[in-house]
């Protein structure tokens, strides 16, 4: 389900989104500076599908000069809990939004501005309003925390037909487990950009940790 070079945010789906990758990287900056580097350095170890959380004051910014200047990226906002937020995204140019949790507004907005999201969900319930509105492609989160992949193994029979990318405490250790599981598409996780590792601009550290995530997919095949 990986994209071509010359896919473009205007097709984009939440499943393509989800299938570029076995990791989705979730991204918090607190320095401006920090995006264009961090984002070539993912890029380069094969990561192109960028959530940057909206956690800080420069969030909006980081997007923008993401989508700027690294066109081989496709950069995504995460944590978008409003309608309000969707639309600051969008203006940001961000190709995709994730959001923690769901609600019809969300869900309305982003789909009014040709967003795609991905909906966060925890229980049954929240599954079928995602559903209701027509998003079968769903953030679990958060993962571990709310039962990991005996929930997902649960979730199989009576949501056969939704795809998830749990977020939440997932490592390179779980990682395996969880995208060994059929109705798992790729999984969430902070560990791609560590904090010292953008405090000390080791970008070839994070190309290297982008690379091997990469690899999480052929280690439960």
């Amino acid at each position: 389900m990986a994209l071509s070079d010359d896919s473009s945010a205007q097709a984009l789906t939440p499943l393509q989104v989800m299938g570029d990758a076995p990791v989705i990287p979730v991204i918090v900056l607190s320095d401006l500076a920090h995006a264009v580097p961090l984002a070539r350095a993912l890029v380069a170890g094969g990561i192109r599908m960028l959530e940057v959380t909206l956690r800080t004051p420069v969030a909006l910014a980081c997007i923008e000069r993401i989508a700027n200047e690294v066109p081989q990226a496709l950069v995504g906002a995460g944590t978008v809990r409003s309608a309000a937020d969707a639309q600051a995204a969008v203006l940001a140019g961000a190709s995709f939004a994730v959001s923690p949790g769901y609600t019809h507004r969300v869900g309305k907005a982003c789909r009014d501005l040709g967003l795609p999201l991905l909906p966060g969900v925890a229980t049954s319930s929240e599954i079928l309003a995602a559903q209701e509105d027509g998003y079968f492609a769903l953030k679990f989160f958060p993962a571990l925390q709310s039962g990991g992949s005996a929930l997902l193994k649960a979730w199989q029979g009576p949501f056969g037909d939704v795809k998830f990318c749990p977020t939440g405490g997932v490592t390179p250790a779980n990682a395996p487990e969880l995208l060994a599981l059929a109705n798992v598409l790729c999984v969430g996780g902070s560990w791609l950009t560590p904090p010292d590792a953008l405090a000390q601009g080791d970008w070839a550290r994070i190309t290297r940790l982008a690379r091997e995530a990469c690899g999480l997919r052929a280690a439960t095949s």
